[in-house]
């Protein structure tokens, strides 16, 4: 396990550095995304470092095994389905290399109960997605055992469905015809949420 120092230094990835930042009691700040939603994973990313996490994305299965077996992270964000499997492999195989490594899994709505399985599996939490930055950080910075504190102000159900139908455009290419139809939304209809800003 590498520190900031670049020593081998099996469970020293946690100093008291002080409580004010949470992070700040971890000299080892490595932090695995692995999502094939690259607009997501791009947005995700930026904003963990703006927090103090060292990032790295990748877009597989098997790019987040590989990566693993390099530099296991102290840190892993996986989404539960990926293009080429699922995101346990991801778990399975970071829980070998480092056990104590925390990692929260994101998934649809409808893959819930799953996660849950996982989390019992794997001592790893999980989040719904949409899932923003500081949920994910809250999450990834809690005691085990406990859940994260609720946000101060977790996004509305109006923007919860707009990041969604977000989500879906972008993967689609950006094609309206195609998200509407894959939304079971009437053109017209999406156009005019998409013309609009995104609600609080």
């Amino acid at each position: 396990m590498l520190t900031q120092t670049g020593t081998t230094a099996p469970g020293a990835d946690i100093a008291q550095l002080g409580d004010h930042d949470p992070l700040a009691a971890f000299t080892d700040r490595t932090l695995l995304i692995v999502d094939d939603d690259k607009p997501f994973s791009t947005r995700l990313a930026r904003a963990m470092e703006m927090r103090g996490y060292e990032v790295q994305v990748a877009e597989s299965v098997a790019e987040g095994v590989s990566m693993v077996d390099v530099r296991p992270p102290a840190f892993a964000v996986i989404d539960m389905r990926l293009g080429d499997g699922n995101g346990l492999d991801v778990i399975a195989r970071l829980k070998e290399r480092r056990p104590e490594a925390r990692g929260v899994i994101l998934t649809g709505y409808g893959n819930i109960a799953t996660a849950v399985t996982a989390v019992k599996l794997g001592a790893f939490d999980y989040l719904a997605k949409p899932a923003d930055a500081d949920e994910i950080h809250g999450t990834l910075m809690a005691q085990p055992g406990e859940r994260a504190d609720p946000p101060e102000n977790p996004m509305s159900a109006d923007r919860v469905r707009w990041e969604h139908i977000q989500r879906v455009y972008e993967l689609c290419g950006r094609n309206v015809s195609e998200t509407a139809r894959r939304l079971n939304m009437h053109r017209r209809t999406l156009q005019r949420i998409l013309a609009k800003r995104a609600p609080r």
